[in-house]
């Protein structure tokens, strides 16, 4: 197969051993027609350059990639979904199917699927995905890497041929799997599993596992499961504080779905807010708002405390506390940076940057029913305020809520202001991704087979995120 010399496997699941993972075989599909492609991700990891039969050979067919994993391996883990233990989880329709380095950055990368058939862990499930569900998904990653956020990145969707039932939506349905390329699938879960059975050992043989693969500059901490829990409190801080500058709903933050590198992923009912509401939910059974918008942090901050509690069988309780309580300032700090990147301005300093954010809110809260989320960082993208009087929602901008955001805008140095010359930016309005729009995609594939307006939307987002150069 034609790789280059950015193609670079580094196998290290296997050194878990048994008690953490199981081999799997693929389902073998009806179908096997390639949906979506990301090229872009391929080249960094030198697969840029299979062509189409070969990337459905190894992304539908599983064909084991060169000097890899012999054979997929389905994770075992445990989590609280929405703060109820489960010990009946694990990769239930997915397996990681090869690990390789990143170009540039050196870091360890995972092939993770959804929707590859059934596994050990699957119970009374089908071990599928809906077509449906890839196409979110494909779009979500899209959407947030382009926001800034640390996430996983959809590889390759594949329509695979049948038709599936589902109790939340029209059956039957069509199917797919999804390939995701993420640094790591190691899960809170995944320690919490090996703690509830009571195998210290392996809690420690974990530990020194992650720190080696993924954080080898802890390799010499006195305390590594207490130094591992600081480093991924860190992470998890700067990915909730990504979520709310996104204006994102992930929906489902059991502990099952946080991984160790502080990535988002695994994509169920999201939502982008329409506009600012702390208490917009993703899901429907979310009823109580246990994960709404607003109340995330504190989601992910509890989801830290039960990784504290699993590391408890392999470090120092005090220390691992000290850990966990080094997350309010690191929120804090990563909410600042967050807003003000996304506004794309320079920090002026604690106090200022403080005021500014909170006067973002401010305005958000109280810009009424026509502000949107997105919009209101689209028009103040780099603080040109002629730029935001001069759009549609000039009229919002210039009322007396606005006054305090106006002023410290003014006082704020922009961050790269050249951005601003891009032809994104000449556009009266941004790239969003609300619900509405996303059903419409849909419906277009489910009516008429038509996939012209999910390209035509990756493009779209594609074009916002090269012009606002988060990353």
């Amino acid at each position: 197969m034609p790789v280059s010399p950015a193609y670079r496997p580094d196998p290290r699941l296997p050194k878990l051993g048994a008690d953490f993972a199981d081999p799997v075989v693929a389902a073998d599909f009806p179908q096997t027609i390639l949906r979506f492609r990301n090229d872009r991700a391929a080249a960094t990891i030198g697969l840029e350059g299979l062509t189409d039969a070969e990337w459905i050979a190894h992304f539908g067919r599983f064909q084991p990639l060169p000097d890899n994993l012999p054979i997929p391996l389905a994770q075992r883990y445990h989590g609280h979904q929405f703060r109820t233990y489960n010990p009946d989880l694990g990769d239930g329709r997915g397996f990681t199917f090869a690990q390789m380095r990143e170009a540039g950055t050196d870091r360890l990368l995972d092939f993770g699927t959804k929707g590859s058939g059934k596994t050990p862990w699957s119970r009374t499930a089908d071990g599928r995905l809906t077509l449906k569900g890839g196409v979110r998904e494909v779009l979500a990653t899209a959407m947030l890497e382009a926001l800034g956020v640390p996430t996983s990145r959809s590889f390759s969707l594949i329509e695979t041929g049948e038709d599936l039932e589902r109790s939340d939506e029209p059956s039957p349905t069509r199917s797919a799997v999804l390939v995701r390329l993420s640094h790591s699938h190691i899960r809170f879960g995944t320690f919490q599993r090996q703690a509830f059975l009571e195998r210290p050992d392996n809690v420690a043989r974990l530990v020194d596992y992650v720190i080696e693969t993924y954080y080898p500059e802890l390799a010499s901490a006195p305390d590594s499961a207490a130094a591992l829990l600081r480093a991924v409190t860190a992470r998890s801080a700067r990915l909730a504080a990504r979520w709310m500058a996104a204006g994102f709903v992930h929906g489902v933050l059991n502990t099952d779905n946080m991984n160790i590198t502080g990535e988002s992923f695994d994509y169920g009912p999201y939502r982008f807010l329409p506009r600012n509401d702390p208490n917009f939910v993703a899901a429907y059974f979310d009823q109580n708002g246990l994960y709404s918008f607003g109340r995330q942090p504190e989601a992910v901050y509890w989801n830290l405390q039960t990784l504290g509690g699993a590391l408890s069988a392999a470090g120092d309780t005090e220390s691992l506390v000290e850990a966990l309580n080094s997350f309010p300032d690191a929120y804090r700090g990563e909410l600042r940076a967050a807003l003000i990147r996304r506004l794309g301005l320079k920090s002026k300093g604690l106090d200022h940057d403080t005021g500014l954010v909170n006067a973002a809110f401010q305005a958000l809260a109280d810009g009424g029913p026509r502000l949107r989320w997105e919009p209101f960082f689209y028009d103040w993208f780099c603080g040109e305020e002629a730029r935001a009087m001069a759009g549609p929602r000039a009229d919002i901008y210039a009322g007396a809520a606005f006054a305090n955001f106006r002023l410290l805008v003014g006082r704020t140095d922009p961050d790269r202001p050249e951005r601003l010359a891009n032809p994104y930016f000449q556009r009266p309005e941004p790239e969003e991704l609300l619900i509405d729009e996303i059903e419409a995609i849909w419906d277009a594939i489910a009516g008429a087979d038509d996939w012209g307006p999910f390209h035509a939307k990756l493009a779209a987002i594609e074009t916002a995120r090269v012009a606002y150069a988060l990353d």
